[in-house]
């Protein structure tokens, strides 16, 4: 490392965050507001990703949703934790919040705006824009470059971590203006007409959903190339990889017509594309779960033989892109330290904990975690039973062959302790259990140290 990183007031800062998306937002506003200066480094807009188009802090790039809010699904179990030790990020995401029935979805760019806002305005924060090619000293540095993170400053990481990159394929979704459809040929409803707000879904036939497999097997793709024998992240895979899994794979995956009846014939259609808002103006929708890696004009042509598409404008197509993530497992204690180095922290989608309410998560557990190191406070693990202990653990203690990105799940959550519990009360259950242990968890950490394991402000 080089010589100390000093802010403008000639004092170094105690902490060095390094990336301004999801994770490293989240790391830094939750150092700050425990009483440490900060200093988050970003190298957009100077240098652009190949996804990115502004130099917001925390700009979401893929599907603009933070999936399920439901107490009953991990994503909400994970979203309610986070809530409970005061994440930074999610009242952002609240405030600039689209209706998405039982998801909690955002305006993308409201959002990015309100986290701008948020650390610009924190006082314990000195933002830094450049690029970082060589790890920086200070008394904790959090890395949070995301899965796209630049050559010099990978191959920085990879020499700390001693190990080769691991590396998956990623896609974005298209969108499409909303005043392009033909609003005659879609339905509103919520899937079993859960939540306030409603998709808009495209309906097919038999017919036409066998003649819309048949395009997209025949669709002209982007290859791979180098990085090919690395496949996709399950939870991503492109619509036209899913069809060549079989003719009825996607009726059972993204285009899953359960639960939403047309109200033109009373029924289930054969199959449907749902659209989910993009903004708040309801000016923009995104096609969930069409990412893909089709050829722009293979792409046009094909999308637009959706019901209601065909005479769709894009505001963005689907594309490939390249996410890196670590062996964490191999290289990172049980509070995201490098085993090599525990000043330095890792936090976001390199972890291969995959997902945006993933990356805040990790943001806020590696904030927390240096925060504890400035003080020489050591609380006890947070137990398996939360989501935040779950995904904690599989992302430093996984022993399987071979780590690879996932989700927040119920797989990662220890069993019931109940066999008899049914399979449709399993979610609520874990659920219950989870905040019930995360409660008793900050108990036990407040009579230790009070308020050590919830965000707060005071004097440095």
């Amino acid at each position: 490392m080089g010589a100390r990183d000093r802010s403008e007031s000639g004092r170094p800062p105690r902490v060095i965050v390094i990336g301004g998306g999801l994770a490293g937002s989240e790391a830094a506003l939750t150092v700050a507001r425990r009483g440490h200066r900060v200093e988050l480094r970003e190298m957009r807009p100077l240098r652009a990703t190949e996804v990115h188009t502004t130099g917001l802090f925390a700009e979401v790039v893929c599907s603009n949703s933070f999936k399920s809010a439901l107490l009953t699904r991990p994503s909400g179990i994970l979203k309610e934790e986070m809530r409970r030790l005061n994440s930074a990020l999610l009242p952002c995401a609240e405030e600039s919040r689209v209706e998405a029935g039982t998801a909690l979805a955002v305006d993308r760019t409201a959002f990015a705006e309100t986290v701008t806002r948020a650390v610009e305005g924190e006082a314990r924060i000195r933002t830094v824009r450049e690029e970082v090619v060589e790890l920086p000293e200070a008394e904790a540095v959090i890395v949070a470059t995301g899965p796209l993170t630049t050559g010099p400053f990978a191959d920085a990481v990879m020499r700390l971590a001693g190990s080769d990159h691991l590396h998956f394929h990623d896609a974005t979704a298209p969108i499409v203006q909303a005043s392009s459809l033909d609003q005659s040929r879609v339905f509103q409803a919520n899937r079993r007409d859960q939540g306030s707000g409603h998709y808009l879904n495209c309906p097919f036939t038999r017919e036409e959903y066998e003649a819309f497999v048949e395009a997209l097997l025949a669709a002209d793709a982007v290859p791979l190339h180098d990085f090919e024998s690395s496949g996709f992240f399950e939870n991503c895979m492109p619509v036209d990889d899913l069809a060549r899994r079989g003719l009825a794979t996607l009726r059972f995956g993204p285009m899953r017509a359960v639960g939403l009846t047309d109200p033109s014939t009373g029924r289930w259609p054969y199959a449907v594309v749902q659209l989910r808002p993009e903004n708040r103006e309801g000016t923009a929708y995104n096609l969930v779960g069409f990412q893909n890696r089709m050829r722009h004009g293979d792409q046009r042509r094909i999308l637009r033989m959706i019901p209601g598409l065909e005479h769709a404008e894009f505001l963005r197509l689907g594309r490939v892109h390249r996410n890196t993530y670590l062996d964490s497992p191999r290289i990172l204690d049980n509070r995201l330290r490098f085993r090599s180095n525990p000043s330095v922290f890792l936090a976001g989608q390199l972890t291969g904990l995959e997902g945006y309410v993933e990356a805040i998560a990790t943001g806020l557990l590696a904030g927390m975690f240096a925060a504890d190191a400035l003080t020489g406070f050591m609380r006890e693990p947070l137990p398996a039973e939360t989501a935040l202990g779950s995904i904690l653990r599989f992302a430093t203690s996984y022993d399987g062959p071979a780590y690879r990105p996932t989700n927040a799940n119920l797989g990662l959550f220890p069993p019931l302790e109940d066999s008899t519990v049914r399979r449709r009360d399993r979610g609520a259950k874990v659920g219950e259990r989870a905040l019930a242990s995360l409660d008793a968890w900050l108990d036990r950490c407040d009579k230790v140290a009070p308020h050590s394991c919830r965000t707060r402000a005071e004097g440095m």
